[in-house]
């Protein structure tokens, strides 16, 4: 159920972010943005699974050296990938470049904490 909620949850941060110039959603049905929303979230958290690991390992030394600065601009690259990745697979996603992409990773992070905070506090409550 968690990861489910996960998902869910990235969905609607990715959602947020298409308010950035250069982050589109495309052309459809509301059942058709859903299931883009979906497979973008489900994308996305591939790619912070597998790839980003792998570029803090190589770039651990700038992480020292910007303490921790180039983690806004390595999600940045990752919001960018999955835009990318999503043209790919058919998604009508698309990132143009990469200062949207860097915002809207911004927007993604505080847009996911928030709402995992309010996920928490419910979760909490039951």
């Amino acid at each position: 159920m968690g990861f489910l909620v996960q998902v869910l949850l990235t969905a609607v941060a990715v959602w947020v972010s298409t308010i950035i110039p250069g982050i589109d959603l495309g052309d459809g049905s509301t059942p058709a943005k859903v299931g883009t929303l979906l497979g973008v979230a489900l994308l996305f958290g591939l790619v912070n699974a597998v790839v980003k690991p792998v570029v803090k390992f190589f770039g651990c030394v700038f992480y020292i050296v910007t303490l921790g600065l180039i983690g806004l601009v390595v999600n940045g690259l990752m919001f960018w990938l999955t835009g990318w990745m999503a043209e790919r697979l058919g998604l009508p996603f698309q990132v143009t470049g990469f200062w949207p992409a860097f915002w809207g990773a911004i927007i993604v992070a505080l847009t996911s904490w928030v709402l995992n905070l309010v996920y928490d506090r419910i979760a909490d409550n039951d």
